[in-house]
């Protein structure tokens, strides 16, 4: 079977970098991947049927990227190899118009199971999944790097991603790009962190040809001024999407979604946002809504709350803390 970008998410990337789309063509990508950084832990807990808690399987991570997928709401899913190959094993994408991709390396910054400590030192290119096997699954996938200001460090990660890129494109892989922030304090002289990795990707993809060039960015959320700058800069080329980071409130869940595509962003990867959210469908429901408008991102959470109420579901915050802005970086724009 050949595995192909499905068109409901080509059509949106067409329409959006020919400046035609429209809040409704905002793509969500749900990212359930975790399990290539953090393993087991990274996972989460569900009720054991006996009122206590046990740790999360694949099978539990898996049912869930089934009920995102049948509920229509992401473009995307993005997981690891593994856990393609055993979605299309039970059909899951067969009558699903949710664009399967995979995570195609895993540099050591992501590497966070229980007792490891290496988020402590700077990312070392790595990659555990080969292209061929994962082109049989996935036509899309995620490259993930990291910009620290060090030649020697630098040079290595784009080293790797050149020779990524070009064994991407012998197995007819195409493929979007993760641009962490350092894990920790960088020194970028006289400018801001959002603007260092603002100008570390466009000169990183400025020498990359069209056919090798990501089909979007993931990246985070630096600020307004920064994304915007970079939303602006080549529209037609270089699709801005941002992620979700740490889990945090609902209200800054729904403020990055709003703050992404009212500066120029148009898509949103997240993974603990959705998956440690107490109704996965619902938030993300909201922020569709949030996107298009149709709700401020207040009364998004208290719609959000009123779900899980009527749900029977007991929320992991109160109302007025879960109203709250507690990421720092989407303060400025949240009143």
């Amino acid at each position: 079977m050949t595995v192909d970008i499905h068109d409901r998410l080509n059509d949106k990337l067409s329409r959006i970098r020919a400046g035609d789309d429209t809040p409704a063509d905002f793509i969500i990508a749900d990212a359930k991947d975790a399990d290539m950084g953090g393993g087991i832990g990274a996972l989460g807990m569900v009720a054991a049927g006996d009122g206590a808690m046990r740790s999360a399987t694949a099978v539990d991570y898996r049912a869930a990227m089934v009920r995102m997928m049948d509920s229509g709401l992401v473009d995307i899913m993005l997981t690891s190899l593994s856990s393609a190959e055993a979605l299309h094993a039970d059909g899951a994408f067969e009558d699903s118009d949710v664009t399967p991709a995979v995570r195609l390396n895993d540099a050591t910054d992501i590497w966070g199971f229980r007792g490891a400590g290496y988020r402590a030192g700077a990312a070392i290119p790595f990659r555990t999944a080969r292209l061929d096997r994962a082109r049989r699954c996935a036509a899309l996938g995620l490259y993930a790097v990291t910009f620290y200001n060090d030649r020697d460090l630098d040079v290595a990660t784009l080293n790797a991603y050149r020779e990524f890129r070009q064994r991407a494109g012998q197995a007819g892989m195409a493929h979007f790009l993760e641009v962490f922030n350092p894990a920790f304090a960088m020194d970028a002289g006289d400018a801001d962190l959002g603007a260092f990795i603002n100008d570390a990707i466009v000169r990183c993809l400025a020498g990359v040809g069209g056919d090798e060039r990501p089909l979007f960015l993931k990246m985070q959320y630096n600020g307004a001024r920064a994304m915007a700058e970079l939303a602006s800069f080549d529209p037609a080329n270089l699709i801005v999407g941002v992620l979700g980071g740490a889990a945090g409130t609902t209200r800054d869940t729904f403020e990055l979604v709003a703050q992404t595509e009212r500066f120029g962003g148009r898509v949103a990867l997240f993974g603990r946002k959705i998956y440690e959210a107490e109704d996965s469908l619902e938030v993300v429901r909201l922020m569709r809504a949030v996107v298009e408008r149709d709700i401020g991102t207040v009364e998004a959470v208290k719609s959000y709350h009123g779900a899980l109420a009527a749900g029977n579901i007991r929320p992991a915050r109160p109302l007025a803390e879960d109203l709250l802005v507690s990421d720092p970086v989407l303060a400025p724009e949240a009143e």
